[in-house]
C-alpha cells in the first residue's frame, strides 16, 4: 500500500497524527501501539520498505504458543507514525487516544516481501516487552472481501508463555515511551463535547413506554450515520427499576416478572441505579453462543430459569431523567456504566463496521441476524425508520387457525395450520400452510390441551378456502413464530418449523413481513418417497420429525450428495428417535424402499446399503436413519480408498482451542504429504481432517501411512496428543483417530445429522472460519440451511476436484 491511502482518510489540519513521508528503505523497527478507537485494538507496525507495514490486531497479541490472534492489514503508516502517542479528535479517522505499547526491531526470516505476498511472515522481535519468533499468516479471502485478514501468532521459544501464565496486556498495559496509561491518557484530552439541541430531563418513571420497533429490510443500510447490533433470538422486555422494585415488562406491557425467576429480577435489583427503564431481550443462549427461541421456550415449560440471560440495548430512563430525547450514542454509553460485561444482565455490544459485512458474519454464525439503527436519533416508539432489521433467514409470526392431532402421540398437535392477514384486523385471514415440526414433547402436549379448549365448528379462513378434512379449526386468537425457507408460487410457506408462541403478540396485527414479489418456485429436487407417521418426533429436545429431517434433506441435497452417492452407507437407525432403540445397519434389510440401491460387496459378503439420488435418501428417512456414515471409497472400486478421514476427539478437560490448534498441526502433516486438506465439524464434540485422494493406494497404504501420521504426533507431543483408542489414556489430551481409513470403516458424512441431542450436524468448514468455531455441534439441523445460504458457495465444492495421489514413501518431517 501507499501512503496516499493513509494521507486520504487523514485531515492533518484536525488531528495531531503526522502527515509523514515514504523514505528510502533499509531500518527493521517495529512498535505497538494500544489504541482506544471504537474497540480497543493493537496495532502492529513494520518497517518496510520504508513505511510501517500495518495490522489491526483486534485481541492484541497473545505470548502462548500457537494463540491465534485476528490481525485486520490496514493501510500503510509513515515511520514518524511509530512514535505518535496522543489523541486523534472525534469525527476523525480513526477518532481515540493511542500510546506505544511497546517497540524495537524486527528480523524477517527469508525476504519479507516473498513473504507477504505468500501470505506468511515469519520474524523475530526484539522489543521491550516482546520477544522471540512470531507468524503473521494470512486467510484465504472471499469473493468480493475487500478486509484482508491475517492471524498473528507466538512461536514455542523461550519468549512463551503457558495458558495459565500471566496475560502480556494485562500485566503490561502501560507506554513504554511515556509510562502513562490509556486511560490516563484519555482523561488529559477529552473530546470537547458538542451542543446538543437535545438533552435528558427531569421526569417521573413512566410505568411503560411503547417499545421502538423495526423495519424489516432485505440489506442493511449503509453510511457511517448507523450502528449494527446481532438480533437476540428471544423475548423483548423493559426492566423497570423503581428503589430495588423490578418489573419485567414485554412489549405489550405485561408484567412478566414472575415467569423469569427469582435470578433475573435479584440481578436487576443489584444494579447501582436508583431509577431506570431498560430496553433489552431475554434470550436462552446455545452451546455455540448463539441465543435460542425454542431453548427459552423449553425452559419456560420447564419452569428452568437458570439459563436466562438479559440483553440491554437501550435506555430510557435513568435516576429520575428522561433519557428518550438524547441520541442513541449517548443512551447507549450511559447504558454501558449502567450494565455489567458478563453475568445473567450484559450490555449488547454494537459493531461501526459496513452492516453488509456485520450481517454476513451474522449469518455465517447461524445467528438470526442484525438490527441497525440511527447513531443520532432519539428514542421513538413504534416503526419510525430508525431502525431496521435484516435477517439471515425467513422468520415471522402466523396466527394459528387450526390444527391436526398427532398421529403417534395420544393428546398432542402433529401439525398447525398458519393464516396471515391481508392488511390487519379481523376478518380476512388467508391460509398458508402448515408447520409440523419443531414441537417437543411438552410443547405439543400444551399446544393440544390450549387449542382444544378454542376449538370451534367454523374455519377462520373465506369461504372455500380448502385446508383437508383432518384439520381442528381454532379461534384465530394465538400467534405462533415459525422459521421457513421460502414461499411457493401460491403463497404458502416451505419448509417451515416451529419456534414457539408469541404470547406478547397481538393476533390481529400478524401480516406478512416481507414482500410478495419474494415469492420463488418449488425447488428442483422434489420429494417423492411418501412418509408414514411424518410427525414422528426423532429428536425430543428439538421437537424436530421425521418431515423436518426429510425437510433439511431436500435443502442440503447437492451439497451431500458427492458425500454418500455410490458409496457403501452404515446407517445409525432410531425407529422411535434419539432417545430410543438404536442401532447400525450396513446391509439392505427386509422392507427398505425401493430407493435404497445395492452395492456389491466384492469379497462376497451380504449387499451393501447405497442412494444414487435424493428418492434413495428419502428412503433412508423413511427408514428413521439419523446418521449416514459413508466408506472412505468409491462403490466401484472399493479396494482404493479415495479420502482420508483424520478424527480428532477430545479427552475429558481438553479446550476447545487445543482442538483448533490440533487440526492445524494435522492440516500442516497432510499439507507436507502432498495432499489437499478440508475440515468440518464432527456434529459431536470433536473435528475432522480430510484429505481427498486419487484412488491408487490401497487400504494397507493408507492405514499405515495415518497410523504413522497419528502416531509421530503423540510422540511429538505426549502431553496433547494419543493415538491409541483406550480412554484411559486420553484424559487431558487428545485422540488422533485413524482407524476410519481401513477396509470397511466408515466416518460420518459432510452435512449429516447425529443423532445426538441438540441435533447436531457435521458441518463443512473453510479453513478461515476454524478459528471463530466454539464447538463441534455449533452447527445443527435447524440452522445448517440458513448457514449454507449465507456463505453463497459450499466451502467444500473443491473437495473432488483437489484430490492427490497418496505418496507412500517417506515424509517429509
Amino acid at each position: 500500500m501507499a501512503l496516499e491511502d493513509y494521507r486520504a482518510k487523514r485531515d492533518f489540519t484536525a488531528t495531531p497524527e503526522p502527515a509523514g513521508k515514504q523514505t528510502a528503505a533499509g531500518g527493521n523497527s517495529f512498535v505497538i501501539q494500544k489504541h482506544a478507537a471504537t474497540r480497543l485494538h493493537y496495532d502492529l507496525r513494520l518497517e518496510l520498505d520504508g513505511v510501517l507495514k500495518s495490522w489491526a490486531v483486534t485481541r492484541g497479541p497473545s505470548l502462548v504458543p500457537g494463540e491465534k490472534r485476528l490481525a485486520v492489514q490496514v493501510e500503510d503508516h509513515p515511520l514518524d507514525y511509530g512514535d505518535f502517542e496522543g489523541h486523534i479528535p472525534k469525527g476523525q479517522y480513526g477518532a481515540g487516544s493511542v500510546i506505544v505499547w511497546d517497540r524495537g526491531t524486527w528480523t524477517p526470516e527469508g525476504d519479507p516481501a516473498k513473504g507477504l505476498a505468500k501470505g506468511h511472515l515469519e520474524f523475530d522481535l526484539a522489543g521491550e516487552k516482546l520477544g522471540g519468533r512470531w507468524h503473521l499468516v494470512r486467510l484465504k479471502g472471499k469473493p468480493g472481501e475487500k478486509r484482508k485478514n491475517w492471524l498473528l501468532i507466538k512461536s514455542e521459544d523461550d519468549a512463551a508463555r503457558g495458558p495459565d501464565a500471566p496475560d502480556i496486556l494485562t500485566e503490561r498495559p502501560e507506554s513504554v515511551k511515556s509510562g502513562q496509561s490509556l486511560d490516563a491518557l484519555a482523561r488529559q484530552n477529552p473530546d470537547p463535547k458538542p451542543a446538543r439541541t437535545r438533552k435528558a430531563k427531569t421526569a417521573a418513571l413512566p410505568d411503560f413506554v411503547p417499545p421502538a420497533l423495526a423495519t424489516l429490510k432485505p440489506k442493511p443500510p449503509l453510511g457511517d450515520a448507523w450502528l449494527h447490533e446481532i438480533k437476540f433470538d428471544g423475548y423483548r422486555l423493559q426492566a423497570r427499576l423503581d428503589h430495588g422494585g423490578v418489573r419485567l415488562l414485554t412489549r405489550n406491557g405485561h408484567d412478566w416478572t414472575t415467569r423469569f425467576g427469582a435470578r433475573i429480577a435479584a440481578a436487576f435489583a443489584a444494579l447501582p441505579v436508583q431509577t431506570a427503564l431498560i430496553d433489552g431481550e431475554l434470550v436462552v443462549e446455545g452451546a455455540g453462543g448463539a441465543s435460542d427461541f425454542s431453548a427459552l421456550q423449553a425452559d419456560l415449560s420447564a419452569d428452568r430459569t437458570d439459563r436466562f440471560t438479559f440483553y440491554g440495548f437501550d435506555l430510557l430512563h435513568l435516576n429520575g431523567q428522561d433519557m428518550t430525547p438524547l441520541p442513541l450514542v449517548d443512551r447507549r454509553a450511559a447504558l454501558g456504566n449502567v450494565l455489567p460485561a458478563d453475568g445473567p444482565l450484559r450490555f449488547s455490544a454494537h459493531f461501526d463496521d459496513p452492516g453488509g459485512l456485520v450481517l454476513e458474519h451474522a449469518c455465517r454464525l447461524s445467528l438470526e441476524g442484525i438490527v441497525s439503527k440511527k447513531k443520532d436519533t432519539p428514542y421513538r416508539s413504534g416503526r419510525t425508520g430508525g431502525w431496521v432489521k435484516s435477517k439471515c433467514s425467513a422468520r415471522q409470526e402466523f396466527v394459528v387457525a387450526g390444527y391436526v392431532p398427532s398421529t403417534t402421540t395420544k393428546g398432542a398437535v402433529g401439525s398447525l395450520v398458519l393464516g396471515l392477514y391481508d392488511g390487519g384486523g379481523e376478518g380476512d385471514l388467508r391460509h398458508v400452510g402448515r408447520v409440523g415440526t419443531g414441537f417437543t414433547q411438552s410443547v405439543a402436549a400444551d399446544l393440544y390441551r390450549r387449542l382444544h379448549g378454542i376449538e370451534q365448528d367454523a374455519s377462520p379462513f373465506p369461504k372455500g378456502t380448502d385446508v383437508g378434512n383432518e384439520v381442528r379449526f381454532v379461534r384465530p386468537e394465538l400467534v405462533a413464530e415459525v422459521d421457513y425457507r421460502a414461499w411457493t408460487a401460491g403463497g404458502l410457506v416451505r419448509h417451515a418449523a416451529f419456534r414457539g408462541l408469541r404470547e406478547d403478540k397481538d393476533a390481529t396485527s400478524v401480516v406478512r413481513e416481507d414482500a410478495p414479489a419474494k415469492t420463488t418456485p418449488e425447488p428442483a429436487a422434489r420429494r417423492r418417497v411418501a412418509l408414514t407417521h411424518p410427525d414422528r418426533v426423532y429428536w425430543p429436545d428439538q421437537g424436530i420429525t421425521k418431515e423436518g429431517l426429510a425437510d433439511y434433506y431436500a435443502e442440503v441435497w447437492r451439497h451431500i450428495a458427492p458425500h454418500i452417492v455410490g458409496r457403501p452407507l452404515a446407517l445409525l437407525r432410531c425407529p422411535t428417535g434419539i432417545t430410543g432403540q438404536q442401532f447400525f445397519q450396513k446391509h439392505l434389510w427386509k422392507g427398505a424402499g425401493k430407493a435404497i440401491t445395492r452395492i456389491r460387496d466384492p469379497k462376497g459378503g451380504d449387499d451393501f446399503v447405497g442412494v444414487n439420488d435424493l428418492d434413495g435418501l428419502m428412503a433412508l428417512v423413511q427408514g428413521a436413519a439419523l446418521e449416514i456414515h459413508p466408506w472412505g471409497a468409491s462403490g466401484g472400486d472399493l479396494a482404493h480408498p479415495d479420502q482420508i478421514t483424520m478424527d480428532l476427539d477430545p479427552g475429558e478437560g481438553v479446550g476447545w482451542q487445543a482442538m483448533i490448534d490440533a487440526a492445524g498441526e494435522v492440516r500442516q502433516r497432510l499439507d507436507d504429504a502432498g495432499l489437499a486438506t478440508f475440515v468440518k465439524t464432527s456434529g459431536g464434540k470433536g473435528l475432522h481432517v480430510v484429505a481427498p485422494l486419487k484412488p491408487s493406494a490401497d487400504w494397507t497404504a493408507v492405514k499405515a501411512f495415518t497410523k504413522g501420521l497419528a502416531q509421530a504426533m503423540a510422540a511429538d507431543a505426549p502431553d496433547r496428543y494419543v493415538a491409541t483408542i483406550a480412554k484411559s489414556a486420553r484424559k487431558g489430551r487428545i485422540l488422533v483417530d485413524y482407524l476410519r481409513n481401513q477396509y470397511g470403516a466408515t466416518a460420518v458424512a459432510a452435512y449429516s445429522t447425529r443423532a445426538r441431542p441438540g441435533a447436531g450436524v457435521s458441518a463443512p468448514l473453510s479453513w478461515d472460519e476454524v478459528p471463530d468455531l466454539r464447538a463441534g455441534d455449533q452447527f445443527t439441523l435447524p440452522n445448517m440451511p440458513t448457514r449454507l445460504a449465507a456463505l453463497g458457495s459450499d466451502p467444500w465444492q473443491d473437495f473432488r476436484s483437489s484430490a492427490a495421489p497418496l505418496r507412500t514413501g517417506r515424509r517429509k518431517s
